[in-house]
């Protein structure tokens, strides 16, 4: 008997989150290993007078990133492009069978094949800011991605269907009781012109004035529970370590630190991954800045999985973004990659916005929340 959080999670993606509507096309892109939810979400968008377009994903990149040549890495299909043109939806369901198949792959051909593909995603975000594409990134629970994470299949079942909401009575809901709790958070840093970041080995400052704070409430990640920004891009200064190691395309990359000077990383270091490390941050001058700061919301996500989906907003942690900028934001930083690190804060971090302390051990003064 199928899970019927499997059919909640379709009707509240598909219903809230992309927010489907009659004579709407809505692209779904997922893995084989996913059709159920694949198949609970074409039938939803039916019902809601929709036309599903059903994408199958692979790993055969592998193939492509190992043997093709410097032209084919380069190559852009125009179908993706026409992809994100035409669309009015867009649902990525990520989970496949292997979470490692990229991870002996020359850094080098990585930056070479994503930087290719960087107008993709510029015109995906430039839609999405005026409000003609709407987009959703959620995931299904596979072996794979279990393993990864350091879980049971059944585990890992209960880990997504508990960060999403589904176990609740009405997941909708309870996204918009999150939403009206973030909004206190957002309203009290829009107001605010400077933040400072401290934690273990962490001391960094940026200008957000001007900068809109963005409510991520469900709608673009799913599961989602964070407030984010893209700071004033010549405004970041300091040193910060993250807590976890950063992934990139299946690798890990440990023990990251970077130093900032104006706005650039002038330093960065790791214990594993410093080529594929160096090779990120050079992909483009955009990959040395800052393209967002964001706060952890989701205190249903509470673990380390290595699928920043879910782990850049596990409740007590901050993550930065190197790269391209989201321009609801106001943030202006452009780049082929928007690369998230994660740092825990809830053992001493402490955030101030203006020289006022509103966030301590991992979670924000009750003076901001109310």
């Amino acid at each position: 008997m199928a899970d019927i959080r499997i059919k909640k999670y379709a009707q509240t993606l598909i219903n809230y989150s992309l927010k489907v509507e009659k004579g709407n096309l809505v692209v779904i892109q997922g893995y084989p290993v996913a059709y159920p939810l694949v198949e609970a979400c074409y039938e939803e968008i039916i019902k809601a007078g929709g036309h599903p377009y059903v994408i199958l994903k692979h790993d055969l990149n592998e193939i492509l990133l190992k043997e093709g040549s410097e032209e084919q890495l380069t190559y852009v299909s125009s179908i993706s492009e026409e992809i994100v043109k035409r669309a009015d939806k867009l649902l990525n369901i990520g989970g496949g069978n292997n979470t490692k198949y990229m991870s002996n792959i020359d850094p080098k051909k990585i930056s070479t094949f994503n930087k290719a593909r960087a107008n993709v995603s510029k015109l995906q975000s430039e839609r999405s800011a005026k409000g003609e594409l709407n987009w959703t990134l959620c995931m299904y629970p596979t072996q794979s991605s279990a393993q990864e994470a350091g879980m049971s299949l059944r585990e890992y079942e209960e880990f997504i269907y508990s960060a999403c909401f589904l176990n609740d009575e009405d997941p909708v809901a309870s996204w918009i009781k999150i939403r009206e709790s973030q909004q206190h958070i957002v309203d009290y840093l829009n107001s605010k012109k400077h933040l400072r970041i401290v934690s273990k080995e962490t001391d960094i400052e940026m200008e957000i004035e001007s900068r809109i704070w963005m409510n991520s409430d469900g709608r673009n990640n799913f599961p989602s529970g964070e407030v984010y920004s893209g700071p004033i891009e010549d405004s970041v200064n300091g040193q910060i370590r993250f807590s976890f190691p950063g992934i990139y395309s299946g690798q890990e990359i440990e023990d990251i630190r970077l130093t900032f000077k104006d706005g650039i990383v002038v330093e960065a270091t790791a214990s594993k991954g410093q080529k594929l490390l160096e090779a990120l941050i050079d992909i483009d001058p955009g990959a040395r800045r800052v393209g967002e700061v964001a706060i952890g919301t989701n205190y249903n996500i509470n673990r380390f999985t290595k699928n920043m989906l879910f782990d850049e907003k596990i409740g007590g942690t901050i993550h930065l973004a190197l790269g391209k900028s989201y321009p609801l934001s106001g943030g202006r930083n452009t780049s082929a990659i928007h690369w998230d690190m994660l740092c825990d804060m809830r053992d001493g971090g402490e955030i101030y916005a203006d020289g006022e302390l509103f966030y301590k051990d991992g979670k924000v003064l009750d003076k901001v929340v109310r």
